[in-house]
C-alpha cells in the first residue's frame, strides 16, 4: 500500500496495483499502445508466460485526482515513489531486496539487471509527453512489487540425459574400494535364463537334465542356508537387544561411576538392621557359661535404668573368643533376639577395600546408623581382619585408617551411648592392643568346644529336626565325638540323614550316625579295594589284639566297636569311647593307652611269628612314643629324671638327652611286655574275636562282649 500525501490533496491510500493500472491508462490510446508494445517487446524474454489480464478494477488519473499534474510534478511523484531511480543510481536503501525465488531462473540468477537497465533507459525519454505512462507500464513487471514462489529450475539437456551408470563410472575413478562396493551393492547383474546359461557353457543334451537337477538342488540349499543365516542374525539381534536392555537397567539401578567408583554399595549407603526375634538363648546349646555372661548385656538393653541409677556403665564392647564353629555368631544373634533390639551385622572383610578411605567411611556409616537406632547391637565377625595390629607397611601405607576410625567410634571424644559392639575372632592374639583395652572391648568371653553334656544337647537339638528312631542314644555319639564343635555335630547329623535317604530308610538309626561319625573321623569306606585273604586275616588278628588289650586292661577306655573295613588310610580300626570327658589323665590311664597301642604288633608276632610282622603298627608306635615322651619330659612321671620339664631337648646336654631316651625306651618296653602277657593269657578269646571279624567285618561293643564270653552271635 502507498500513501499519496506529499503533493496531492486530499490524502488518498490505494493499493500499488491500482496505482500502476491508473498510470497505465493513457489519455491517448495510440501512445499507450506503443508504450505497451515497446514494454512487452523488452520483457518478452523475461517472463512472457506470466502475462495475465488483471482482475483489479480499472482506475485512471482522474479517479485518483491526478489529471491536472504537469510533467515536473509527475517526475517529482516518481522520485518520491522510487527515490534515486531516474538518476542512474542503485536502488535506495529504503527498499529491501527480496530473497524469495522469482518467477524465472534468469531473474533469480542475474538479480533483475536487465529490468533495471530497461527502466533506466525509459527515463531518458522525458521529452515525451507520456513518459510517466511508459514508466508505469514497465513497473508492473518489476519483481519487487510482484513476488511469487514455485518455479522449478530445469537441468540442462546434457546433465539431464546423463545416466546413472555414467555417473558411477566417473565415481569409480576417484572413490575408494569400499565406497565402490557400497555404491554398487544394489546393482544386480543381468538375469540370465537357465537355457541360455547351458548354451553358453556348451553342456551336452545328455547332461542337461542332470545340470538342471543339480542347479535346483544347489538353489534350494543356498536358499536354506540363507534362511538359516537370516534366522541366526535375527536371534543374535534379539539377544543383543535383550542384553542391551539388561545393561541399561543395571546402569539405572546401579551406575558404574559412583562416588567411589564401586559397582556394589556394601556399607556405603543405608545400613539396614536385622530383627532377630526368632533367635534366643534357647537356640544356643553347649556354652552355658558364655550365655550367663551375656545375660547382663540383655538386661541392660531391656532395662538400662536399672544400671544407670547406681551410676554404673555396661561395657561398650564384648569380644567372643573361641575356635571355629562353637557358636559365636549364634550367641550375638541371641543377644539381639532376647533384647528385641536392631541387630547390625558386618564382616571384618567388608571394611577392607583397595580404595583409600573406603573402609573408614563404612565404619562411620555403620555407627551413624546404629546411633540413630540406639539401643542396638553391632556384631563384627572376623574382627581380626579389620582390627589387626598396626604395623608400618610400605605396601599398605593407608591400612591404619580403618582401625583408627573403629577406635575413635568405640571410645572417642563423642559418647557412644546405647550401642553395644560384639566382636568375634578365632585369633585374639592378632588384635591391636588399643582395641582390646578397657573402654572398648572391656569383656572377653571364651566360647570353648562343648563337653560331653553340651555335645549331647546339641545332638538332641539337631536330631529333633529330622526323623530318627527312638532307639538312638545321643550320649553314645557324644562320647565318641570328643573335640567336635557345634557345627561339626550338625554336619554329623546331616550326613546320617543323607545316608538313611540313600539306603531307602524311613528314619535315621544308630547305624547311620556311627557311619557318619567314622566317615568324618577316618574318611569314607573303601569297599572297592580288593584285599586278599592273607591280609584280611592279618588285619583281623591285629585289630583283635587292640580290642583284647582294651577289654582286659583296667584303666583303658571302653570299646565302642572294631572293624576290618578299609576306611581312609587304614585297613581297620578299633574305636574306644571314654565314659566322660577327661580333663586330667592319670599315669595308669596313660600306660593303658600305650598298652592298647602295642596290642596290634604283639598279636602279629604271637600269631604269625617275628619274621611275618607288618608295617601296620607304625601309627600305633608313634602314638605310644608320644605318650611316653610327654610322661618323661612334661608330666614328671619318670623316677630317674624326677619332676622336671624338658621343653627344648635340643639345648640339653648329651647326658640328659641320653637319660630321657633311656626312660622312654623303658616305658615302651614295659608296655610291650604287658600287652604280650595279656594276649598269651587270652589266646582263645583272641582267636574267636578275629574269626568273628573275618565273618562280620564290623562288631559293636555288645557283640564284642558276646564273643569274648564264648557265646555265638546271631546271624545278621
Amino acid at each position: 500500500m502507498f500513501s499519496l500525501s506529499s503533493t496531492v490533496q486530499p490524502q488518498v491510500t490505494v493499493p500499488l496495483s491500482h496505482l500502476i493500472n491508473a498510470f497505465h491508462s493513457p489519455k491517448n490510446a495510440s501512445v499507450s499502445v506503443n508504450k505497451a508494445s515497446v514494454s512487452q517487446n523488452q520483457h518478452r524474454d523475461v517472463a512472457p508466460e506470466h502475462e495475465a489480464p488483471s482482475s483489479e478494477p480499472a482506475l485512471n488519473l482522474r479517479d485518483l485526482g491526478l489529471s491536472e499534474l504537469k510533467i515536473g510534478q509527475i517526475d517529482q511523484l516518481v522520485e518520491n515513489l522510487l527515490p534515486g531511480f531516474c538518476k542512474g543510481k542503485n536502488i535506495s536503501s529504503h527498499w529491501h531486496t527480496s530473497h524469495v525465488s522469482a518467477q524465472s531462473f534468469f531473474e533469480n540468477k542475474y538479480g533483475y539487471l536487465d529490468i533495471f537497465s530497461t527502466l533506466r533507459s525509459s527515463c531518458l525519454y522525458r521529452h515525451h509527453s507520456r513518459a510517466l505512462q511508459s514508466i508505469c507500464s514497465d513497473l508492473q513487471y518489476w519483481p519487487v512489487f510482484t513476488q511469487s514462489r514455485g518455479f522449478k529450475t530445469l537441468k540442462s539437456r546434457t546433465r539431464r540425459l546423463q545416466s546413472t551408470s555414467e555417473r558411477l563410472a566417473e565415481t569409480q575413478n576417484i572413490a575408494p574400494s569400499f565406497v565402490k562396493g557400497f555404491l554398487l551393492r544394489d546393482r544386480g547383474s543381468d538375469v540370465e535364463s537357465l537355457d541360455k546359461l547351458m548354451k553358453t557353457k556348451n553342456i551336452p543334451e545328455a547332461h542337461q537334465d542332470a545340470f538342471k537337477t543339480g542347479f535346483a538342488e544347489g538353489f534350494l540349499k543356498a536358499q536354506a542356508l540363507t534362511q538359516k543365516t537370516n534366522d541366526s542374525l535375527r536371534r543374535t539381534r534379539l539377544i543383543l537387544f535383550v542384553l542391551l536392555l539388561f545393561g541399561i537397567y543395571g546402569l539405572l539401578k546401579n551406575p558404574f561411576l559412583s562416588v567411589r567408583f564401586r559397582t556394589t554399595t556394601g556399607l556405603d549407603s543405608a545400613v539396614d538392621p536385622v530383627q532377630m526375634k526368632n533367635v534366643t538363648f534357647e537356640h544356643v546349646k553347649g556354652v552355658e557359661e558364655a550365655k550367663q555372661e551375656l545375660q547382663e548385656v540383655v538386661e541392660f538393653l531391656k532395662n538400662p535404668q536399672k544400671f544407670t541409677v547406681l551410676g554404673g556403665k555396661l561395657p561398650k564392647g564384648i569380644l567372643l573368643v573361641g575356635p571355629p564353629g562353637t557358636g559365636k555368631t549364634l550367641l550375638a544373634r541371641a543377644v539381639a533376639g532376647e533384647a528385641d533390639v536392631p541387630f547390625y551385622y558386618a564382616s571384618g572383610s567388608e571394611f577392607d577395600e583397595m580404595f583409600v578411605g573406603v573402609g573408614a567411611s563404612r565404619i562411620r556409616n555403620l555407627f551413624r546408623e546404629a546411633k540413630a537406632n540406639a539401643p542396638c547391637v553391632i556384631f563384627i565377625d572376623e574382627l581380626d581382619s579389620v582390627g589387626g595390629k598396626r604395623i608400618e607397611s610400605p605396601m599398605h601405607p593407608y591400612s591404619r585408617q580403618t582401625i583408627n576410625q573403629l577406635l575413635a567410634e568405640m571410645d572417642g571424644f563423642k559418647p557412644n551411648e546405647g550401642v553395644i559392639i560384639i566382636g568375634a575372632t578365632n585369633f585374639p592374639e592378632a588384635l591391636d592392643n588399643a582395641l582390646i583395652r578397657p573402654g572398648r572391648f572391656d569383656m572377653q568371653v571364651t566360647v570353648p568346644r562343648p563337653d560331653v553334656k553340651g555335645r549331647t544337647e546339641i545332638l538332641k537339638w539337631y536330631l529333633n529336626k529330622i526323623k530318627f528312631d527312638q532307639s538312638v542314644d545321643p550320649e553314645i555319639i557324644a562320647r565318641g565325638t570328643v573335640g567336635f564343635s557345634g557345627a561339626e555335630l550338625e554336619n554329623l547329623v546331616n550326613q546320617a540323614a543323607l545316608k538313611a535317604a540313600v539306603d531307602g530308610k524311613e528314619m535315621v538309626t544308630m547305624k547311620e550316625l556311627e557311619f557318619s561319625k567314622d566317615k568324618i573321623l577316618m574318611g569314607p569306606e573303601r569297599r572297592s579295594v580288593e584285599i586278599d585273604n592273607k591280609n584280611k586275616t592279618i588285619t583281623a588278628y591285629h585289630e583283635s589284639g587292640h580290642a583284647i588289650i582294651a577289654y582286659y586292661t583296667k584303666d583303658a577306655m571302653p570299646i565302642n566297636k572294631a572293624t576290618i573295613m578299609p576306611r581312609g588310610p587304614t585297613l581297620g580300626h578299633v574305636s574306644l569311647l571314654p565314659e566322660n570327658d577327661r580333663w586330667n589323665e592319670t599315669r595308669a590311664q596313660l600306660l593303658a593307652q600305650m598298652d592298647v597301642s602295642m596290642g596290634g604288633r604283639v598279636a602279629e608276632e604271637l600269631i604269625f611269628g617275628t619274621d611275618h610282622i607288618t608295617t601296620g603298627a607304625s601309627s600305633d608306635f608313634d602314638n605310644a612314643t608320644k605318650i611316653a615322651k610327654r610322661m618323661v619330659t612334661k608330666f614328671g612321671m619318670s623316677e630317674k629324671l624326677g619332676v622336671m620339664t624338658y621343653n627344648d631337648t635340643g639345648k640339653l646336654s648329651p647326658e640328659t638327652q641320653s637319660a630321657i631316651e633311656q626312660e622312654i625306651r623303658i616305658l615302651l618296653r614295659d608296655s610291650y611286655e604287658r600287652a604280650k602277657h595279656i594276649l598269651k593269657t587270652h589266646a582263645k578269646e583272641h582267636k574267636n574275636l578275629a574269626e568273628a571279624l573275618l565273618t562280620y567285618e564290623t562288631l559293636d561293643a555288645k557283640e564284642i562282649q558276646i564273643v569274648l564270653e564264648g557265646k555265638k552271635l546271631e546271624v545278621r
